[in-house]
């Protein structure tokens, strides 16, 4: 998965992407998961910016293209996190790269 740097000690809404390459494509079988503290049953998921019907799951397998949040009231609103339907792509590690870091791109298609 994917974690964004925080300040040690902040509460973080974060949504982690399983297997972890950016782009995020579809025919990978997308795995996203909330990541944050708070209640499950209180998480609303949002596609395309409407309010989506897995309200509650904690996680999901993506069957559709678009633009994926979710808001949990102790943590917020998630940032967004895209899933294209590509028929070709070049991917990247989806964790922070530095520089000088040796890196595996992925071409598929």
């Amino acid at each position: 998965g994917w974690c964004p740097l925080s300040p040690a000690g902040a509460q973080t809404t974060q949504l982690l992407v399983e297997p972890p390459w950016r782009p995020v494509v579809l025919w990978d079988r997308v795995t996203l998961t909330c990541q944050g503290s708070g209640s499950v049953g209180a998480t609303t998921w949002y596609k395309d910016g409407q309010r989506w019907g897995q309200k509650g799951r904690q996680h999901f397998t993506v069957t559709e293209s678009g633009t994926y949040t979710y808001d949990s009231p102790s943590t917020g609103i998630s940032p967004p996190m895209t899933v294209i339907n590509d028929q070709l792509v070049l991917q990247v590690p989806a964790w922070a790269l530095l520089e000088g870091d040796t890196v595996t791109l992925r071409c598929r298609g």
